[in-house]
């Protein structure tokens, strides 16, 4: 399926073929020198959109009146670790009070709490997608979750998740290398990745695979049998070997004095020298006990491979997902180096990339389909939609959030159950990339979302419905009154580029899609029309006829500005 062209069709714009269409990177030879270039509305919109989940107005706002380090100060900011999901229902939870949380909390007496346990963990993750702030820390912690994809439905124990994505984020943009030990060890994916497993007696070779292929060198191409670029099999081998002897505790227990950690089993690590291939220098690794995984990840970065694997991730997970000669040469390569000068320290290399002139090339702005999450959450946060308060209704607010997981769960992505260990699809599968998001069935999931968004809303709990209240939204606008000032404030929210259109004189839309807009929201009238409309609901607020007749118009209107192609890229 050409899904470029699908998109295009069945959002009625018109696209490239696949064979004509044109790559961002052709003819691009900005690099990453310090971007020196205008600095307003447009560049800082796109530095939030690619950093943060559907920045806000006020976000956009912000950051358009501050300078790039500035903003860049604040979206790398270290912060506390938020607060740990609670118990929000009394039913689901009997061993947890109500606004407590559960994650030190054993699984006592006869019910089944992970079902239960995961609902929260969901909704707490969701939750701080939406008030994350101007802050690259969530977007950060999925890019990890998706780099070390466990799955946790085959792990089977929200602590365990919990510790994993709390690993991830406490470690957001720090030492990639150190972030490799704590993961190797991580009681998750200890057990995902079937390391409790790995024995003297009975090496298993699963999660060695995977440290080399997929979290640090890469594969890189067959020179041989059993011989690539950057490992062979006899290092998956010797690796499994070295790993031996790690083991979980806290999986599941009733026992309240138990914690999720790991622990080295001394009689199960085997103790013989280990014999790495020229790929690693020929090195030998004699018996270090619980030292060893260490000592063997210090040796595994000293291969360059490492730093180019992980800026080729961040580079196309920040910016494009095309890499070619010279986007190898001129981005990739200066960002291993830097990471590695930096003793693989992320920020700096995160900070020059998103300062750098190639990330602000207009070339770069709207060439990506958000994925889910960055699709609901820009629709919830742009839209400004209103979730109570967690004192006066936690539970409503936790249902909310949860079908929101729902939605993009609809959409082909399940935040903790990421499709393989390679993570999801549209960060490696070539040529499709992100295109991958977008199918018959996850297009009809998006503008069913964004449908009842704006209409009945989505049902959350018993008395709570997840609503876009765009008259409370554009009476916060400078100027709601005037249709053409009152599209161009929503579109400049919603998408990455421009609409097309041109102003006649008097300052109204004449052409384009602002003046299709505005024919949705006024069909054939003059703009005074909406000027007095508006004004009339303004006096009588609560006359329920007067307010659906306007509420009515802005959400066809709106719904027509979510359903364009524009809104689904990024």
């Amino acid at each position: 399926m050409n899904r470029r062209a699908t998109l295009g069709l069945l959002l009625g714009k018109p696209v490239q073929s696949e064979a004509t269409a044109v790559s961002p990177a052709a003819g691009s030879s900005a690099g990453l020198e310090p971007y020196a270039g205008a600095w307003g509305p447009a560049e800082a919109a796109h530095l939030l959109r690619r950093a943060m989940f559907g920045p806000t107005r006020a976000d956009l706002n912000w950051a358009a009146a501050q300078d790039l380090n500035t903003v860049l100060d604040a979206l790398l900011e270290d912060r506390p670790l938020p607060e740990p999901p609670l118990n929000y229902n009394e039913e689901d939870d009997p061993n947890v009070p109500i606004g407590e949380s559960w994650v030190d909390a054993p699984l006592v007496g006869f019910k089944n709490l992970q079902p239960n346990r995961y609902k929260s963990l969901e909704a707490w993750t969701l939750g701080l997608m939406i008030g994350e702030g101007v802050s690259l820390r969530e977007k950060m912690t999925l890019f990890w979750h998706n780099h070390f994809a466990v799955i946790e439905d085959d792990v089977g124990d929200p602590r365990f998740a919990y510790t994993y994505v709390n690993t991830l984020r406490t470690h957001a943009w720090g030492n990639f290398r150190e972030l490799v030990k704590l993961i190797t060890i991580d009681p998750a994916m200890l057990r995902f990745l079937n390391g409790n497993q790995n024995t003297k007696k009975a090496p298993n070779e699963n999660y060695a695979r995977e440290l080399l292929e997929l979290y640090t060198v890469g594969k890189g191409p067959q020179v041989a049998p059993g011989d690539y670029t950057n490992f062979t099999e006899q290092d998956v081998l010797e690796i499994s070997r070295i790993l031996t002897g790690w083991k979980d505790r806290g999986w599941r227990t009733n026992n309240p004095d138990q914690a999720v950690e790991s622990f080295f089993q001394d009689n199960e690590h085997d103790t013989g020298d280990k014999q790495l291939s020229p790929r690693f220098n020929d090195a030998v690794i004699s018996d270090m006990g619980d030292q060893e995984y260490a000592h063997l990840i210090d040796i595994i970065f000293q291969q360059p491979a490492a730093a180019r694997h992980i800026c080729r991730k961040l580079y196309r997970w920040f910016v494009y997902y095309h890499i070619d000669d010279n986007i190898e040469s001129t981005i990739i390569e200066p960002l291993a180096q830097l990471l590695i000068d930096n003793d693989f320290e992320v920020k700096p290399v995160l900070r020059t990339l998103l300062s750098s002139a190639h990330f602000f090339d207009m070339r770069y702005v709207g060439p990506m389909i958000k994925h889910p999450f960055d699709f609901v959450v820009s629709a919830i946060k742009q839209l400004e939609v209103p979730f109570p308060a967690p004192d006066e209704d936690l539970f409503s607010l936790y249902e909310g959030w949860r079908e929101l997981m729902q939605e993009a769960r609809k959409m082909n992505m399940d935040y903790f159950n990421p499709p393989e260990v390679a993570g999801w699809k549209a960060w490696y599968q070539a040529p499709v990339y992100s295109r991958d998001w977008i199918n018959l069935n996850t297009l009809l999931a998006r503008l069913s979302f964004t449908a009842e968004l704006l209409n009945d809303g989505i049902k959350a709990g018993d008395d709570f419905r997840i609503r876009a209240e765009l008259l409370d939204l554009i009476a916060t606008f400078d100027n709601p009154t005037n249709p053409n000032a009152m599209i161009r404030t929503l579109a400049d929210v919603l998408f990455p580029m421009p609409l097309t259109g041109d102003m006649d004189a008097n300052g109204s839309y004449t052409t384009g899609q602002y003046k299709g807009l505005k024919e949705v929201l006024i069909p054939g009238l003059p703009d005074f029309e909406w000027t007095i409309e508006y004004g009339d609901y303004l006096a009588n607020p609560d006359d329920p006829d007067i307010k659906k007749a306007v509420e009515d118009k802005l959400v066809e209107m709106v719904g027509i500005m979510l359903s364009l192609a524009e809104f689904h890229l990024s």
